[in-house]
């Protein structure tokens, strides 16, 4: 099937939501059929608490004409908890419910009953496709190309979502900023083309450095990084950017100076940085070599 992009049904988790038993089991053995994961729900009340425990369903699909809540309703709770799920609307009266409306309040896409197994896959298929493409673009979109890290615009964002979870769960927050020595230098010295791999490999050194999806690390600019620490505080934060420095003098035969701050108090994301900031400067005037007399 050249040209079809491939999808790997086995990673989504789909929750079929019917009041009639027939139709809902009916659904859910045409999602196993195609190797989705599916289980189904009776009502919209059950669909949330089963959502809520599991915390893991990439797809609701579920009728619009239900007792007790019905699925427009459902769709807009479903929307507001879980943003990034898919959502495919299905009902056997069409007419009672318009497209737009069922988009509107949240549904990914619309299905009329009875409907067969390939109409139904290729709902699913297009919805997961385009889900995958908007997942792909935000990531484009808050990613540094060169260094494979986070650039600057994210940094604030997360930054800002840092400091509030911290205050939230009273746990440590610090930063660090770091900053390559004489990269003008070494530019100089072997071209631009080898300036900017000695970045991208800077980039992997500190993301392999870091907890994986705990800690995140940033290209802050041109040859400046930053990297958030989370329930870290200053001198765990130390250790750790002695460790990514040494690796920098071992692999790539260059050293970095750095800034480290520790969350305090009610301080701005800008005086966090600031923080560390001028301990950055300070670093680097330390690394300076003596003028001579």
């Amino acid at each position: 099937m050249t040209g079809i992009q491939h999808i790997d049904y086995s990673r989504e988790r789909c929750l079929v939501v019917d009041d009639e038993e027939p139709v809902r089991e009916n659904t859910v053995e045409s999602l196993q059929l195609l190797d989705l994961e599916a289980t189904g729900a009776e009502g919209g009340e059950a669909a949330l608490a089963m959502l809520e425990e599991a915390g893991s369903f990439t797809f609701l699909i579920t009728d619009m004409i239900m007792p007790g809540m019905d699925g427009l309703a459902l769709i807009e709770r479903t929307r507001k908890l879980y943003p990034d799920m898919c959502i495919i609307a299905m009902t056997g009266k069409a007419k009672s419910y318009k497209y737009t409306d069922v988009i509107n309040c949240g549904a990914t896409d619309f299905i009329n009953k009875p409907f067969s197994t390939d109409e139904l896959e290729a709902k699913i298929r297009r919805a997961i496709i385009e889900r995958n493409t908007r997942t792909e673009l935000n990531r484009l979109s808050i990613t540094d190309s060169l260094t494979g890290l986070f650039n600057q615009r994210h940094f604030y964002a997360r930054l800002r979502e840092e400091i509030a979870r911290a205050k939230r769960q009273k746990h440590e927050l610090s930063l660090i900023l770091l900053d390559l020595d004489d990269f003008k230098g070494y530019n100089d010295a072997h071209g631009h083309l080898a300036g900017d791999e000695l970045l991208s490999k800077t980039g992997g050194i500190i993301h392999s450095s870091i907890r994986e999806d705990v800690d995140s690390g940033y290209r802050y600019g041109g040859d400046e990084f930053a990297i958030i620490l989370i329930d870290t505080n200053n001198s765990a934060a130390e250790v750790i950017g002695k460790r990514i420095d040494a690796v920098l003098r071992e692999r790539l035969g260059i050293s970095a100076s750095m800034g480290f701050s520790q969350y305090a108090g009610d301080m701005s994301a800008e005086t966090f940085v600031n923080m560390a900031d001028k301990a950055l400067y300070r670093s680097k005037e330390q690394r300076q070599l003596p003028s001579t007399k």
